[in-house]
């Protein structure tokens, strides 16, 4: 089922659902752990999950003349596979993430080609991050700059369009194609509007929904969705949040995500004592932002979980 419909029953019904984001195994893991996450969260009937995909990675060996030799590796490879197993096992609509980042376009036609006969209709369309060291996004040759021509691609596609031409007795895919969105502005983005302008292009080449970037303000969230349909984006927006869970995300989370702390939530955090009672704080911050938006009328709310289930579980029992 496309991730839109879901979105439209969900709002039909005036009940609100959750869905959440899973990272794949490590290389090397087998799928144990992500399954068992996964197993903890069905009982409160998740409305999709997404899967996270990864670009290469730089690791640098040290020789025995003492000079360092770059290698590329991949980390979190297999989201393809992982989204197929997930789908089969539990039958739950998955979303896999698909990159601009270390791919060409006849790459993702190819990922396309796999998740169609796998029968994954619905993708989330990323730029992806820069490799690491690295201070600005490079694609590749023949592939995309911006999520937006990823989004264009997978829509020619969706109307039997391929990179080497049409193809005869083709069988149209159907991707439902969501994006991400920026309640605090994406961090290349020279000020809000650039960055809403660009969130438009994504969804006039095609996107049909938009999932957003963890934000631990709801004021931001609300006015992010109002700016959104002032500029004529009109499609669902999913709001994404986070249960803090230690103190060292007060400098990692901004950081990595480039997003801002509540005054609140930050004072919250520095008088605990321990991580446990920062994932207690996180638990409580999360429940509230979670009513609100409920009330509000947000059909779907999407958690982040980094691979930890147990404070999800904690927040789900308590609005769901």
């Amino acid at each position: 089922m496309h991730i839109t419909e879901i979105i439209a029953q969900a709002a039909a019904s005036g009940k609100s659902r959750f869905s959440f984001e899973l990272l794949p195994p490590l290389k090397g893991e087998g799928t144990q752990q992500i399954f068992d996450t996964i197993d903890s969260l069905m009982e409160f009937s998740p409305a999709f999950c997404s899967i996270t995909s990864h670009r290469e990675d730089v690791k640098y060996v040290e020789k025995e003349n003492g000079l360092l030799e770059r290698h590329t590796v991949r980390r979190r490879p297999g989201t393809v596979g992982i989204s197929a197993a997930i789908m089969k096992r539990y039958g739950l609509t998955v979303i896999p993430h698909l990159i601009c980042g270390g791919q060409s376009r006849y790459d993702i036609e190819d990922a396309l080609i796999d998740f169609d006969f796998l029968d994954i209709d619905n993708v989330l369309a990323l730029r992806g991050d820069n490799i690491r060291g690295e201070h600005a996004f490079k694609n590749l040759p023949d592939g995309h700059r911006h999520a937006s021509e990823l989004v264009a691609q997978i829509s020619r596609m969706n109307r039997g369009e391929f990179i080497d031409g049409e193809v005869e007795q083709c069988r149209n895919t159907s991707f439902c194609i969501g994006v991400a969105g920026y309640p605090e502005k994406h961090a290349e983005a020279p000020n809000p509007t650039e960055d809403l302008n660009r969130l438009k292009e994504k969804v006039d080449a095609g996107a049909s929904f938009i999932i957003t970037q963890m934000s631990f303000d709801n004021a931001k969230i609300f006015a992010f969705i109002d700016a959104c349909r002032t500029l004529g984006i009109n499609v669902p927006i999913v709001p994404g949040i986070k249960p803090f869970s230690s103190k060292t995300q007060l400098t990692m989370l901004p950081q990595i995500f480039h997003v801002d702390i509540p005054d609140e939530l930050v004072r919250e955090v520095e008088r605990c004592k321990d991580n446990a009672a920062v994932r207690q704080v996180g638990v409580e911050w999360a429940i509230t932002q979670g009513r609100e938006l409920i009330a509000k009328g947000i059909p779907v709310i999407h958690f982040y979980t980094m691979g930890k289930a147990d404070n999800i579980v904690r927040i789900l029992r308590e609005l769901f």
